[in-house]
């Protein structure tokens, strides 16, 4: 069986680059990743979503239209139609199994973001051999649960539902709480705040890393936040600017 430690290979910090690097090239695609991986990322971040005949299509937005201008949604659209859909600087969009191929080397951190994408995506991750340099995520948690159990010893983190318990923990001071909420995932994948609520702080932090387990911040483009939550020892930053991101860790690093 994989061991899901193997995706944790290497000291953190890591650079998580959400949806690649998108300066130049748009998101969730073969050339924001390439571009990610230059600058320097540890790990892509990317999402899936299903087409029209069951093909695990890389894209964040249930429809096509803030990246795209197109008013369909992913899951209309056969593959060989969304392979027509114009992207800026000629890019397309790409499947997972793509992916995969094209960056054998590369660690992805895969968020399944309908029920649809669950079947495809599992089949992608298998058809590839990348068990070991995968992260499945959902924010429901019931579909993370499926991922996981179709593909035994891939590493996850935590959805909605393990977060928030993790979260009552640390607030209540109780570390088997804690433990009890992350017992089946590897890391912690969370905002800084959500709303009024700080989710990460320094007690936090303490308390999963007392449970064995990682904590990764979203999204996070500003190098000073950067610099704090490093102090902090975070495990890991998701960023949009993973090229900044590697310039505050390489001066951290120096010190």
């Amino acid at each position: 069986m994989p061991d899901p430690v193997r995706f944790f290979d290497g000291a953190p910090p890591r650079i998580i680059a959400h949806r690649g690097l998108a300066v130049d090239a748009p998101e969730n695609t073969l050339e924001a990743f390439r571009r990610a991986l230059d600058a320097g990322a540890d790990i892509l971040e990317t999402d899936v979503h299903a087409s029209a005949d069951g093909a695990a299509v890389i894209w964040h937005d249930d429809d096509l239209s803030r990246v795209a201008g197109v008013a369909r949604t992913v899951e209309e659209l056969p593959l060989a139609r969304l392979r027509e859909v114009p992207l800026d600087g000629g890019a397309r969009l790409a499947t997972l199994a793509e992916a995969l191929a094209e960056f054998p080397a590369a660690r992805f951190n895969i968020d399944i973001k309908t029920r649809a994408a669950l079947s495809p995506t599992v089949q992608a991750v298998r058809d590839a051999g990348a068990r070991e340099r995968v992260l499945l995520t959902s924010f429901a948690q019931r579909r993370r649960r499926r991922a996981v159990r179709a593909l035994a010893g891939v590493a996850t983190s935590a959805s909605t539902a393990g977060v928030a318990l993790a979260l009552l923990g640390c607030r209540v001071r109780c570390r088997p709480l804690v433990g009890l909420a992350l017992r089946e995932v590897d890391a912690v994948q969370v905002p800084r705040r959500r709303g009024p609520v700080t989710v990460v702080s320094p007690s936090f932090v303490r308390a999963v890393h007392e449970a064995g387990r990682e904590v990764h911040v979203w999204t996070v483009n500003q190098p000073a936040e950067m610099r704090e939550l490093l102090l902090m020892d975070v495990d890991g930053i998701v960023t949009d600017r993973c090229d900044v991101l590697a310039e505050v860790v390489g001066s951290l690093r120096s010190r």
